[in-house]
């Protein structure tokens, strides 16, 4: 049940217990009990909305920012990569393969305030070798939700 608890509940968290149970096909507190499982395990992390902010008229920048760092003998990414995290700035982080190691998700108030970030509290760190910021313009879909409203087809009725 676990595969098909977690597809519901990221497909959709707002789910109530009753529905997950009526779609799963088991008791309500069968539901339950696995939902308190899986977060207390760590296997569910947590829920979130996903806000579209530009029509939410919250005037934000996103970027993404490739980091090359010297990994630290014995700890390899794990060190610079926890630090990196830790800072309030930073949404997401990821050990990539490729050109650089990790990629940092990051959401401020303007382009200064990020770059601002960037040249003061993440170049510095230890173990950072340089940085690449691209500057996230509009987003299309985000964790599997689309941003831009369906097009309407204005072509009228053709009738012969």
């Amino acid at each position: 049940m676990d595969k098909k608890l977690l597809n519901l509940l990221e497909t959709d968290a707002k789910l109530t217990v009753k529905e997950l149970a009526v779609m799963l096909n088991v008791k309500e507190e069968v539901v339950e009990k696995e939902i308190k499982q899986l977060e207390e395990t760590g296997v569910i992390k947590g829920y979130k909305a996903i806000i579209d902010k530009e029509k939410a008229n919250v005037e934000t920048v996103s970027a993404l920012i490739e980091i090359k760092v010297q990994p630290k003998l014995g700890h390899g990414f794990e060190a610079i990569a926890d630090r990196i995290a830790k800072l309030d700035e930073v949404e997401s982080i990821y050990l990539m393969s490729g050109g650089f190691d990790l990629a940092v998700m990051v959401t401020d108030k303007s382009f200064q305030e990020v770059a601002m970030f960037v040249a003061e509290r993440l170049s510095p760190l230890e173990g950072v070798v340089s940085t690449a910021t691209h500057f996230i313009l509009k987003k299309y879909k985000e964790q599997g939700v689309l941003f831009s409203d369906e097009e309407k087809d204005d072509r009228g009725t053709v009738s012969f």
